[in-house]
């Protein structure tokens, strides 16, 4: 009997990618985008306004939550179409954590932690609110929620030799000329080497993982028609776009 054939049977997916740029604004090449990775709960104040718990302390912090979108939820022209089943479209402005290597074997410190980072970037998460909160109600997994088409739109990567300390940066979300979202990445509750160590303990961490660290405070609706713009200072990263009328 002959070998069987490896041909692909049906269309392979294209692979993400996300556009590199150096401070002045030039394109350095691409970043493929392999798995996205997501930080529940990483600002107190976000904690509470959606009815949880938040720590006062590192001692009280626990583990954190994690959740995942589909590589192929990353947009990157801006252009968001409003998704199907929902009424409520919720945004979440976050500072995104490109890697650029492999994780070794082992439990990582906070140095081998951010060697495994290549650049940063501003994303949204955007939420369908009122399917995460029946699935919450239930004790069901929001996944639907979460992990849907156009569900992150994300800027282009800065790397990290040029971007400086995140714990410096600022987030800023603005809907319709309006600020909606504002926060300091020294008040997240667990810091870049903190995810990373923890999501390598339950996870195989790769070169072309996206982080998305959390939101602060302020998420709110989005309608069709509505222009945002996602802010990360200093470094100057901007994401601007606007919601459509659904496909």
């Amino acid at each position: 009997m002959g070998e069987a054939s490896t041909q692909d049977l049906v269309p392979a997916a294209a692979t993400p990618r996300i556009p590199v740029r150096d401070g002045a604004g030039n394109r350095l090449g691409s970043f493929p985008v392999r798995r996205i990775y997501c930080v529940g709960r990483n600002f107190a104040e976000h904690a509470r306004e959606m009815g949880a718990a938040a720590p006062t302390s590192k001692a009280e912090r626990g583990a954190p939550v994690f959740f995942m979108k589909p590589a192929d939820a990353v947009v990157v022209d801006g252009v968001v179409p409003y998704p199907p089943g929902t009424g409520e479209l919720h945004h979440e402005v976050e500072l995104v954590v490109a890697l650029g290597r492999d994780a070794p074997a082992g439990a990582l410190d906070a140095d081998a932690a951010m060697a495994l980072v290549f650049g940063y970037a501003v994303g949204l998460d955007l939420t369908r609110r009122d399917l995460q909160a029946a699935a919450k109600a239930k004790g069901l997994p929001w996944d639907t929620g979460k992990g849907f088409d156009h569900s992150a739109p994300v800027s282009a990567l800065l790397p990290a030799g040029e971007a400086g300390d995140v714990a410096d940066f600022s987030l800023a979300l603005e809907v319709n000329g309006v600020r909606r979202q504002y926060g300091e990445l020294r008040d997240l509750v667990w810091d870049v080497p903190d995810i990373l160590r923890d999501l390598s303990k339950l996870y195989a961490l790769r070169a072309g993982d996206l982080v998305f660290m959390g939101t602060p405070a302020g998420v709110g609706p989005l309608h069709p028609g509505d222009h945002f713009r996602a802010s990360l200072a200093p470094c100057g990263l901007l994401l601007q776009g606007s919601i459509t009328d659904p496909a």
